[in-house]
Order: C-alpha cells, then structure tokens, then sequence
C-alpha cells in the first residue's frame, strides 16, 4: 500500500504487524516523515505479520480491504491505535474499525473468508524474510534496513539522514 504519489524520489517501506505495539508507537515516526518530506518521500506499508500475534494476519488481510475501499491509510492508523484491543478481543475489533471509518464492513468480512487478500500479505512476509526483516516495525530505505523492534531510540533520525542523502544525492 501506497502512501504518496508513484513517482515520489525515495521510497520508505515500513515492515508492519498490525497487532504490535511497537508498530503503534512508529505511528509518530510515521505522521512525522509525511509532514517533513510530503510527496517527495513514497512511504509503503508492507505486511510481517509476526506468529505471536495471532490476528495479525487477518490484520493484514482487513488492511488491504480497507485498500481496496480507498481508506487504507486511515484504517491502518485506526487500527493500530488498538492494538490491545485487537489482542484481547480479536477480529472483531477488525469489522468494528471499518463501520467507524464508514467502509463497508460486510465486505471486510466477506474478504477475510474467502481470503481474496492472501496473496498480498504473504508476498510481503516472504519478501521480508528475504531481505532479513525479523522483526517490526522494520524500515528499509534505499536498501538500508532499520529495526525499529530492537529499539526505536533515535530512529526517526536515522531515517530522515537516510532520506536527506538519498534526497541530496538525486538532486545534484
């Protein structure tokens, strides 16, 4: 999922669980890059579902509906500010975020049965696993990699350092 225009200069994907709490606190990192960077910065939410959080996974799946219904964004931002929630009551909390943001949420449901979404989130564990992510949330830029699970300390720097090179360097 895509969060800027096609042709933005520097990609960011952001390797996510939608069940983490860590992911929840990269939410700050996240508003912040947008704000700093706009359109120049193409930020990419790419699924990792972790097996210790069991709804992840249709997490996921909900994500890319929400996607599909033109609130993606939204969604994920709502859904990560519940992330206990999800944890203690499950998929539910999953429909519940959809009717609040107004999406269709027989569909969600719908979407999460037939697994329509699948492909998605499985090419995007396996693309993670590829390169390394082993936890979230996990930033790669550039082919520089940053886990944020190990510690999110001075991440946000990181990143905008990584962007402003990448950023200079395109420029010249």
């Amino acid at each position: 999922m895509s969060d800027s225009t096609p042709a933005a200069p520097v990609v960011v994907d952001l390797w996510c669980d939608l069940e983490c709490p860590d992911c929840h606190r990269a939410l700050d990192d996240v508003r912040a890059l947008r704000a700093r960077y706009g359109d120049r910065v193409e930020l990419r939410l790419r699924h990792f579902p972790l097996e210790k959080h069991k709804h992840a996974y249709a997490a996921a799946q909900a994500a890319e509906e929400a996607v599909e219904q033109g609130r993606g964004w939204p969604y994920i931002e709502a859904l990560l500010s519940r992330t206990d929630d999800l944890g203690r009551t499950g998929e539910p909390v999953l429909l519940d975020v959809a009717r609040e943001l107004g999406l269709d949420a027989e569909e969600f449901d719908t979407a999460l049965i037939d697994g329509r979404h699948l492909l998605i989130v499985d090419a995007d564990h396996a693309e993670g696993k590829a390169i390394g992510v082993t936890g979230t949330p996990t930033y790669v830029i550039s082919d520089e990699r940053l886990d944020g699970g190990k510690s999110q300390d001075g991440l946000r720097e990181r990143i905008e350092e990584i962007v402003d090179g990448v950023l200079a360097a395109r420029d010249q």
